[in-house]
């Protein structure tokens, strides 16, 4: 069995060890080595090569070392080639870490207390408690529900929307495009998990702000095509929206000189609301493989006509 690795040269290295320990079985390589002429099994990348086929023409899956997959040129890999996205514990807590951070600085006003800090201003504002607090996440897979259940710990009002329908324990639940206005008319605070998908590409715009109350609030952990810059200022100058949390931008890094740097109501995180840890996520990669030996399904694979 033999794994390719094409991404970031360090961590490769540590998975390197940690399999070296735990799949002794497994030869473990870090692209542009591929060992020896034995064909390459599994290739895990964030970007693989251009003419993927040609290099590894007896591929079984390709691996993200994200949560995502929606980098892939799906036009350029073969059409029969699962495609694997990251699921792993380390990342859902990542995630679950920074949602919960965003939804509480918004919910108590923190970036209008750092604006003051920075004014030299003394000036308290009313905070109403968190059961009072109606909370929406778009996008109800792991990392969304994950999310959901800590938030509802705090004692906040939430609701989801997806694009299929979910239960969820106390979780009020909304899905497809038709139950999507009643959603947004009862969310204080939006917080966007979803993958980037046609459907989903300049989904958070003048449009959808509009129907949220007045005066709501943004958490964008999504993908940055979503987002449209414009029209998010628009909604701040506006007080549509009072307040916004940023991780991800279009593109990354926004330029300088764009506003959204210096406005007093945003803040802007360099894409690291979650990242995979090297433990889990190889123990992860090492359980689909191992499912992948034994003819079971693996955890993960896109359905390349939804996008996810």
């Amino acid at each position: 069995m033999k794994i390719v690795y094409k991404s970031e040269v360090a961590r490769g290295q540590q998975w390197a060890a940690w399999l070296a320990q735990h799949a002794p079985d497994i030869r473990f390589h870090l692209w542009p080595d591929t060992g020896d002429d034995e064909p390459v099994d599994f290739l895990v990348a964030w970007q693989p090569p251009e003419n993927i086929a040609h290099h590894f023409p007896h591929l079984k899956a390709l691996f993200s070392v994200g949560a995502g997959a929606d980098q892939f040129d799906y036009a350029a890999l073969p059409a029969d080639l699962p495609v694997v996205r990251m699921i792993e514990p380390g990342l859902t807590q990542g995630m679950v870490e920074y949602i919960t951070f965003a939804v509480l600085a918004l919910h108590r006003g923190m970036p209008r207390y750092l604006h003051q800090q920075q004014q030299r201003e003394w000036l308290a504002h009313a905070c109403p408690l968190a059961s009072t607090r109606r909370i929406g996440v778009m996008g109800l897979g792991e990392l969304g529900q994950a999310a959901l259940r800590q938030l509802r710990s705090l004692g906040f009002d939430c609701g989801g929307w997806s694009r299929t329908p979910h239960e969820i324990d106390g979780v009020a639940c909304w899905h497809g495009q038709a139950q999507l206005a009643g959603f947004l008319a009862r969310t204080d605070i939006l917080v966007c998990l979803l993958p980037l998908t046609e459907t989903t590409r300049g989904l958070l715009n003048s449009d959808l702000f509009s129907q949220l109350p007045a005066g709501a609030a943004l958490v964008q952990a999504g993908r940055g095509p979503q987002l449209n810059h414009t029209d998010l200022l628009a909604a701040l100058e506006n007080g549509q929206l009072q307040a916004a949390i940023l991780d991800v931008t279009d593109p990354e890094p926004l330029p300088a000189t764009h506003p959204l740097w210096q406005h007093p109501g945003v803040w802007i995180t360099p894409h690291i609301a979650s990242q995979t840890q090297v433990e889990s996520a190889a123990s992860a990669l090492l359980e689909n493989i191992r499912r992948w030996q034994h003819g079971a399904p693996m955890h993960g694979v896109i359905e390349r006509n939804r996008g996810y």
